[in-house]
């Protein structure tokens, strides 16, 4: 009985591995910068400024129909930021706010993503912005994939996200009063996202 027994565990472990070895791997997307922007906005007494993240870096694996084996990762240079003015872009970079000297980089590390229905997803992991890390819910829409009409062994894709952050959550920023009357704490974002990859 016992011979009987290892050998029906001999045969299940072999075919967990089999399984494992046929897991098809999501589809790997190269950005298009030209055609990629991360930008934000951040309220200054009433009025609303923008600015944007100009160099960054993602590894996205995403296929709707393989969401098991999907990820996102991004990496934001925080000495990119652009808000049109040097002088605040400075002060953004100093340990008043994002501190680039000690903290260069936001990041994002997916741990698993689900669907919300009608091509809407969330990217559920760890964002790491200054000093602090926190779980974070990347939500994101898949704007459609079509065939390249310059090039038959390529596929484009589009994906877009608008999601809000509060900036003292992540100890951007003085914290007191006065500085939260002058910016708000509330900073809305938005990434606009075109990738290609090539077909099978």
């Amino acid at each position: 009985m016992k011979k009987n027994h290892s050998f029906i565990s001999i045969i299940l472990v072999f075919g967990i591995i089999c399984l494992a070895a046929t897991r098809i791997a999501a589809i790997s997307w190269t950005i298009n910068k030209s055609h990629t922007s991360i930008t934000f906005e951040a309220k200054h007494f009433f009025t609303s400024v923008p600015g944007v993240f100009e160099q960054y870096e993602a590894n996205i694996h995403f296929d709707p129909e393989n969401l098991e084996e999907s990820s996102i990762n991004v990496q934001i240079d925080v000495t990119s930021i652009n808000t049109k003015n040097a002088r605040r872009d400075g002060h953004l970079q100093s340990k008043d706010f994002f501190q680039s000297d000690l903290y260069p980089y936001i990041t994002f590390s997916s741990d698993n993503i689900i669907s919300t229905g009608d091509n809407n997803f969330e990217a559920h992991g760890t964002i790491t912005i200054r000093d602090v890390s926190t779980d974070f819910i990347l939500p994101f829409t898949l704007l459609g994939i079509m065939d390249s009409p310059r090039r038959e062994d390529t596929l484009i894709a589009g994906l877009e996200s608008e999601f809000s952050l509060l900036r003292n959550d992540y100890n951007v920023g003085a914290g007191d009063w006065i500085s939260d009357a002058v910016v708000a704490d509330e900073i809305k974002v938005k990434i606009n996202v075109e990738v290609t990859t090539q077909k099978n």
